[in-house]
């Protein structure tokens, strides 16, 4: 277990890029944007900023408890955009980071140091897996959640400059809930990323050269012959390769992309009774844990266990030498 965790610390020192600065860089952008937004709106508008046709001083006067909800709903999907916006950054971090994980070892021939060490393959491929699937969202989440604490805080501030408080628009928002679903979102990603991770780290343990060629371009070559032999009639004609199958072998390193199979799970209603964020619910425990027991789920599980173990398997004599 102290091995496992010093090669978790080691691909943490080697891809501070990817895994810190990347989420870093990109929660700095997000909060500049907005800054820049609010600025143009009070430069531009000044003490008579509007929003719907009415000054904002204005339209807190106007507002009943159910509108206010509603700008609540508006602050807490504020912070959720900003660590999407990260997430989709960590998105191709992890991707990219799977394929060169097993492949650079062997290109710049380190692979043979490693050998020569008491550490076995399935330590170094199980941190590489930890690395991708529990660091780099960690990371990324925390990033998020502060990023969008401080836009919070400064959405607030500039408001209560026009007639609104701001302690009452922080109450109106859900700061705590926000955390805790996102914190309790990192385990279905690990999960849920275990296929396309499992895939692209067996293209890396097995290509000699340009494992993104063969990452995408099998399954995609795959998915244009069955659609051909679909369309001679050899095959019933359907769908489901390209919107179930591939999505799952190479977009689940991507958060959110549990989605639609929540959705269909049917444990997601919008908008329910008008009084919850619908975004809220998406990242509510029962929804995103009920996903876990879909087929798709499980299926896929399954699968990344497996192909993890291939590319544990094919890293043992995989050289290049």
């Amino acid at each position: 277990m102290n091995t496992l965790y010093w090669l978790v610390k080691r691909e943490i020192w080697e891809h501070k890029g990817g895994f810190i600065r990347a989420p870093l860089i990109g929660g700095a952008i997000f909060l500049v944007l907005n800054l820049m937004t609010l600025i143009t709106s009070e430069v531009v508008s000044g003490q008579n900023f509007r929003f719907g046709g009415n000054s904002i001083r204005e339209l807190g006067k106007m507002l009943d408890d159910r509108q206010l909800a509603m700008v609540g709903m508006g602050l807490d999907t504020a912070m959720l955009f900003s660590t999407g916006i990260i997430s989709v950054v960590m998105g191709f971090v992890v991707f990219f980071y799977c394929l060169g994980a097993l492949y650079d070892d062997r290109r710049d021939r380190s692979l043979l140091f490693w050998k020569s060490l008491p550490i076995s393959d399935t330590h170094t491929v199980l941190s590489k897996v930890l690395a991708a699937t529990v660091v780099a969202p960690a990371v990324a989440f925390v990033t998020g959640v502060v990023a969008g604490l401080i836009t919070l805080l400064m959405y607030a501030t500039v408001l209560s400059m026009h007639g609104l408080g701001v302690w009452q628009l922080l109450t109106l928002a859900h700061p705590f809930r926000v955390v805790a679903n996102l914190i309790a979102s990192i385990p279905m990603y690990f999960l849920w990323a275990l296929p396309t991770v499992g895939w692209l780290l067996l293209c890396s343990a097995w290509a000699k050269s340009k494992p993104f060629l063969w990452a995408v371009a099998i399954p995609v070559v795959t998915g244009v012959l069955i659609w051909w032999v679909q369309l001679m009639g050899l095959l019933p004609p359907g769908n489901f390769y390209w919107s179930h199958f591939l999505p799952r072998l190479l977009g689940s390193v991507w958060p959110g992309s549990w989605f639609p199979a929540a959705h269909h799970a049917g444990g997601f209603e919008v908008g329910l009774n008008g009084e919850d964020n619908p975004m809220m619910q998406f990242l509510s425990l029962s929804n995103l844990y009920g996903t876990l027991g879909t087929t798709t789920a499980l299926i896929g599980m399954a699968c990344g266990v497996a192909l993890i173990a291939a590319a544990i398997w094919i890293r043992r004599w995989r050289d290049d030498t």
